[in-house]
């Protein structure tokens, strides 16, 4: 059967996340919703990254298999008729048959931003602080998680994984004139809230309330209790995946 491959945006404020669930709207039950009235059969989707409640995406990708006979520029027009206004479905191509968006991709890149003046359009996706930030901290904070491979202090507990060790190619903090803070990271995988975490223990770092050596010592203890609390969801965007 084809493989299609789906490059997504969507806000996620209103979802619980991008995986199908019992307590709420996500956003692969409703593509997966509008790909079944699309093909008239049942369809699953493989997201490349499992998105929490209330993080965005720029450019998810998810792939899916069908019997259907419709090309690329069909589905692109019919998804985008049905999908609801916080999701919209940028590029469909035809993958490879072994094409799996998870399992092919090599890195996942995300962007927080945080807002350091009140911003009406920017609300749903920043973190308004009104607090100083030390920029040269918080850069020095990134060059540091550039040199890490494991990030269980920074993982949510419970969390059922086989190993803490990913390899970070990019984290670095940008601030612009018109008064955001970005911070940028790419890594071949992700744990389960660890960027939010990251940012959060950073934030402490550049309010002074965590010292540089501190942070160090947060990575080796390898304890998530000791990091700060979680940057807010609203910040976090899957910007890019890498294949």
């Amino acid at each position: 059967m084809p493989n299609f491959s789906l490059t997504i945006e969507y806000d996620g404020t209103d979802f619980v996340g991008w995986q199908r669930q019992n307590n709420g709207r996500s956003v692969q039950e409703a593509i997966e919703r509008a790909l079944m009235l699309v093909t008239q059969g049942n369809v699953t989707l493989t997201g490349a990254g499992r998105t929490d409640a209330g993080v965005h995406a720029r450019g998810q990708v998810a792939n899916f298999t069908t019997s259907s006979q419709l090309t690329p520029n069909e589905y692109f027009r019919a998804l985008n008729g049905m999908l609801p206004d916080d999701i919209a479905v940028t590029d469909v191509t035809e993958a490879a048959d072994d094409f799996s968006a998870r399992y092919s991709a090599i890195a996942r890149c995300y962007q927080y931003t945080i807002a350091r003046r009140p911003s009406a359009l920017m609300r749903r996706y920043s973190w308004q602080l009104s607090y100083d930030l030390d920029i040269a901290a918080l850069e020095y904070a990134a060059h540091i998680v550039r040199a890490t491979d494991d990030f269980q202090a920074f993982c949510k507990v419970g969390s059922d994984v086989k190993h803490y060790r990913c390899i970070v190619q990019e984290a670095s903090w940008k601030a612009d004139d018109d008064g955001f803070l970005v911070f940028s990271i790419t890594a071949n995988r992700f744990l389960h809230g660890m960027v939010r975490a990251l940012v959060g223990t950073m934030v402490n770092v550049g309010r002074g309330f965590t010292a540089m050596e501190e942070f160090s010592e947060i990575i080796r203890s390898r304890d998530r209790g000791r990091a700060g609390q979680a940057a807010p969801a609203r910040g976090l965007c899957l910007e890019r995946v890498i294949y």
